[in-house]
């Protein structure tokens, strides 16, 4: 009895966590064995019109790449792709092992397969590649770009960890993210430690809610000199549902000296972490973001979902201390709105408006307005 148990809490925390994300897809179950199979996921069409310049990127979601300074950019462009499918396999054993890999076709700029998840879990510890601890998608406003909008919540992405989870509080060890302002600092960064991470994750009444911390250390060796500073960040996040239908959805994240972990930061995904200043010391750059938003549901399987998100990086220590940082992105920000029709069970199309605006350093900028249409068919 307490293995049946222990089989249903791991097969329905895997689900919450792998569907969550995944358009609520369904899975066909199956046994092999021992063993309880699930396998999931869809196929999906993205479809984009620039009605700017063109800010496309693999599964027709919004770059900021290039978006500053585009007034003499050709306007009008149509693209469409599946890259975003996907398809996974989870598999439990009688005695309660987890093994979930799952796959989708965003590798290589758009259309090889690209590892997703890969890991296993027993009781109360998880290794191998998923999402970071330090994410959450309590405070996410649902949108048809696959890339969401700046400023969520933490990192957003999978990465190798091993994880302890006891109820709402989980810890990890994780492969740390970083990067500097030059390349030639980049040439010889090194990481001398995993990025350390706590997540209080739960839930009451009509309210769900997330705080995070990280911490890592950014640092370079050049064979003569091996200089670090130790970078963190922290978010928090929160939904509550007013009522049955309208939810109101948001987040806060700081950065100092860890800005990939800034949703969206920089050229596109995460800006610098840190610059090496003429003493050779490692100096680190600080980051705020945030996001807000809201859901209503229609009924009949309709829904609109209104959000905005910023995300600004504090370039100025670095500009006075003679860094070339003129054309990095001080500010990127989005507003998306969609509509979403789900006609029957595991169908959903939708619609979305975005804006996207980017300021660099020196003043220049951009914005951008673009239309998206999504068609996905889960299994």
């Amino acid at each position: 009895m307490q293995s049946n148990k222990l089989r249903t809490a791991i097969r329905a925390t895997a689900a919450a966590a792998v569907f969550g994300v995944a358009g609520q897809a369904g899975a066909v179950s199956f046994t092999a064995g021992d063993y309880d199979m699930a396998l999931y996921g869809y196929a999906r069409l993205n479809a984009s019109y620039d009605i700017d310049s063109n800010q496309a990127l693999s599964t027709r979601s919004g770059s900021y790449a290039g978006l500053a300074g585009n007034d003499n950019a050709a306007e009008g462009h149509f693209g469409a792709d599946a890259f975003q499918s996907r398809i996974g396999l989870k598999a439990t054993s009688p005695e309660g092992v987890l093994v979930n890999v799952e796959g989708d076709f965003r590798g290589g700029g758009g259309g090889s397969l690209r590892l997703r998840h890969a890991y296993g879990s027993y009781m109360n510890v998880l290794a191998g590649q998923t999402w970071s601890n330090f994410t959450s998608f309590v405070g996410n406003t649902n949108t048809l770009d696959f890339d969401s909008l700046p400023g969520v919540a933490g990192y957003q992405s999978r990465t190798p960890q091993v994880r302890y989870t006891t109820g709402p509080l989980s810890l990890s060890l994780e492969q740390p993210q970083s990067s500097f302002v030059t390349d030639a600092a980049n040439d010889i960064a090194k990481d001398a430690m995993p990025a350390l991470t706590a997540r209080l994750e739960d839930s009451a009444g009509g309210l769900s809610y997330s705080a995070a911390v990280l911490a890592h250390q950014v640092g370079y060796d050049d064979g003569t000199n091996d200089e670090s500073s130790f970078g963190f960040a922290t978010f928090v996040a929160g939904k509550i549902a007013l009522s049955d239908m309208f939810t109101i959805q948001g987040s806060l994240s700081y950065t100092d000296g860890a800005n990939s972990y800034l949703y969206r930061s920089g050229e596109n995904f995460g800006a610098a972490s840190a610059y090496v200043d003429g003493n050779g010391d490692v100096e680190t750059i600080t980051g705020y973001g945030g996001t807000i938003g809201a859901g209503i549901g229609l009924g009949g399987g309709r829904s609109v979902n209104i959000g905005y998100g910023m995300v600004t990086v504090d370039w100025d220590d670095a500009e006075a201390d003679g860094v070339a940082v003129a054309d990095q992105s001080e500010t990127n920000s989005a507003i998306m709105a969609n509509y979403q029709w789900t006609p029957v069970k595991n169908v959903m199309m939708g619609v979305e408006y975005q804006l996207l605006d980017r300021e660099n350093v020196d003043g220049t900028d951009g914005d951008a307005n673009r239309i998206l249409f999504a068609a996905q068919y889960n299994f």
